[in-house]
């Protein structure tokens, strides 16, 4: 016996220290999956000739308010933004406003209010009372989106109006407000029978009225009349994530209309005024702008000269950012030119008034290297005019030829420009129209009808091109090729829903949702040749005023955005491929065209995991190690424990 029990010990040793090694970390027991529960509040929803001023709601656990500011919604709306603030248990809102009498109040906290814990939130929870002896329960829903490219509008109030006039959404503050979730969504509650006008407003300053043309709105042309009615839904309760426990029919009240669409704009308003100046070449100065705005008049103050064509002015399509490209040598050799520059300023009554102000642009030349200073007394090498192009060995059919030189150009002699085209080996000149920018005296543009898989040359003989400080070109020969058709794709809708009578455009978007090609819808087609191979998407827009792009709304005329409806899906054109699609720009309704993966405005989708999931994934893992954990962290000294059941989900 005595030998046994000698032999025994260290063999159960080396057995408890193994089991030991097999040990899991604890997991404790089941996360808490649910949101607070209401016990009381004070006053209570619904409750009728209220007076106080703080409103309290108690929970049957300790809570949180998250991003009050945001998220909990007061109507009407505070002038001084309520005291939102949670205590132990209870949420508290303190008024700082005084309460209208025979007003219903709604406080929608949406999923503000968690429990302290795990941050379970209480979804679409909302608290009503009214001063009066009448409470006012009605309720209207909708979207919003942005009418230029159809993304949720995130975050924009919408408020409602009894005054029906068009003045009541610029001069007094909404009566009934809500906002807008991350799909756009949007309830105003708390209405009173009745007619109203309904507003989409990104209120920057928060006094709920469009004080502000550069906030974004919305409007609707027609009168909203508030209503209910009886209605059924069926609401599931599954076990899991995939098996069904029972299907519940359940009564409510459906409050009307719940398919609001506003199509949110912006005026385009830009507040004019001047930014900044610079002078970094001392040839070029030049002027930088906020907005678009008119060209500026230049008057020289410093130095006197009696040329009035002292400079050459290069500009932006809005005239936002000028350059001044000195022609006078007399100019150009101050260290300091002083302008007076009459301009259009925006007041705070948002008013173009013409503005003066006196410019100073001073050039220090930079130090010599010591490489500059021993090349002092040299001869100078020769310089000569840098020329940039956008042409590729393998070259877009349907793309130009741009040139942009370094210095504005004075002298252009077209006729030392030549195209040639390769036929059996041999180029051969072929007529081009060769055209100056209108903006940039820097730039030209060389178009041709190219042929499919054709190969030009183009050449610039030296000294063609002379700018105005006296540079010359060198000369320029590049060779390239352009694309066959059987690397591009076509592509041809079929569209149908269209206004009669109305002109429209269809534009292809990239993955960015940036249109990078546009074409005149003819005859109910959309035709679009030479499409590079890749995904893309597609827009319309219904050109009202025939302008050829799209055009935003105005409120003081009364005039909506112009129309934009989405091909609801990704196209995928491939190489040497004619596509046709049948597009019906009506059959969806707006908020169900946009495709997600070009949609910047993404849903919010809940984010939080179930951990207790997670808590028994690992518990799986461990398990298939061979040691299994219990909650105390004490391990299995047996073999590999049987993979835990999915719980079922807890009815909600």
């Amino acid at each position: 016996m005595k030998y046994i029990l000698i032999l025994i010990f260290p063999g159960g040793i080396l057995f408890v220290l193994n089991s030991c090694a097999n040990m899991a970390a604890p997991t404790g027991g089941r996360y808490d999956e649910k949101p607070p529960r209401l016990i009381r509040s004070n006053p209570q929803n619904s409750a009728l000739n209220v007076t106080r001023n703080i409103v309290e709601i108690e929970f049957d656990e300790n809570i949180k308010v998250e991003k009050p500011t945001e998220k909990v919604i007061i109507t009407p709306p505070q002038i001084n933004m309520p005291v939102i603030k949670s205590v132990g248990k209870k949420a508290v809102v303190e008024f700082n406003d005084e309460l209208l009498p025979n007003t219903t109040y709604t406080i929608d906290f949406t999923d503000a209010i968690v429990d302290n814990n795990e941050g379970n939130p209480l979804e679409n929870f909302s608290l009503s009372f009214s001063t009066g002896d009448q409470l006012d329960t009605l309720a209207v829903s909708g979207k919003v989106l942005s009418a230029e490219n159809l993304e949720p509008a995130q975050g924009i109030y919408v408020g409602m109006h009894t005054n029906l006039d068009d003045t009541a959404f610029v001069r007094t503050p909404f009566e009934r407000i809500s906002r807008t979730d991350s799909r756009g969504r949007f309830t105003v509650r708390g209405l009173a029978a009745g007619k109203y006008r309904i507003f989409a407003l990104d209120d920057k300053n928060r006094d709920y009225k469009y004080d502000n043309p550069q906030e974004a709105i919305a409007f609707l042309d027609s009168i909203v009349v508030p209503s209910s009615m009886p209605a059924i839904r069926q609401d599931t309760v599954f076990k899991d994530s995939v098996t069904i426990d029972t299907v519940k029919t359940i009564n409510y009240t459906r409050f009307l209309p719940d398919n609001i669409l506003l199509r949110s704009f912006s005026s385009g308003f830009q507040r004019k005024y001047f930014q900044k100046h610079e002078r970094t070449q001392r040839e070029k100065l030049v002027v930088f702008f906020a907005a678009p705005t008119q060209e500026p008049a230049f008057e020289l103050l410093k130095p006197v000269s009696g040329n009035e064509n002292w400079y050459v002015m290069e500009k932006s399509k809005d005239n936002d950012t000028l350059s001044l490209w000195i022609s006078d040598s007399l100019v150009l050799r101050q260290d300091t030119v002083i302008l007076k520059m009459d301009y259009l300023k925006t007041d705070s009554l948002n008013r173009d008034l013409l503005q003066s102000d006196t410019l100073s642009f001073n050039f220090r030349e930079p130090r010599q290297t010591r490489r500059e200073k021993e090349n002092e007394g040299k001869e100078e090498e020769v310089r000569l005019l840098a020329v940039n192009h956008n042409i590729q060995s393998s070259h877009e059919i349907y793309l130009p030829v741009q040139l942009e030189f370094e210095q504005p150009v004075i002298d252009f002699d077209s006729s030392k420009v030549h195209l040639t085209y390769e036929v059996d080996s041999v180029f051969s000149h072929v007529p081009f129209t060769m055209l100056g920018d209108t903006l940039n005296p820097r730039k030209y543009t060389l178009r041709h009808k190219w042929e499919p898989g054709g190969k030009y040359k183009l050449t610039i003989d030296s000294a063609t091109v002379h700018s105005i400080y006296g540079l010359w070109n060198n000369k320029v020969e590049q060779t390239f090729a352009v694309k066959a058709l059987d690397q591009y794709g076509n592509l041809m809708f079929q569209l149908s829903g269209l206004p009669v009578g109305k002109p429209a455009y269809v534009e292809l978007l990239d993955k960015s949702d940036k249109p990078f090609r546009k074409v005149r819808v003819k005859n109910s087609e959309a035709l679009i040749f030479d499409i590079n191979p890749g995904t893309l998407y597609a827009r319309l827009f219904i050109d009202d005023n025939e302008d050829g792009e799209w055009t935003t709304g105005d409120y003081e005329k009364g005039r909506q955005p112009e129309r934009v409806y989405y091909y609801p899906g990704a196209y995928e054109i491939r190489a040497y491929t004619d596509h046709e699609e049948s597009w019906n720009v009506t059959e969806l309704p707006l908020d169900k065209q946009k495709p997600l993966d070009v949609t910047k405005n993404k849903p919010e989708e809940k984010k939080r995991r179930n951990l207790n999931e997670e808590r028994e994934r690992q518990q799986q893992q461990q398990n298939r190690r061979g040691g299994a954990s219990f909650p105390g962290g004490a391990g299995s000294m047996g073999g590999p424990a049987t993979p835990m059941q999915r719980p079922v989900a807890p009815a909600r």
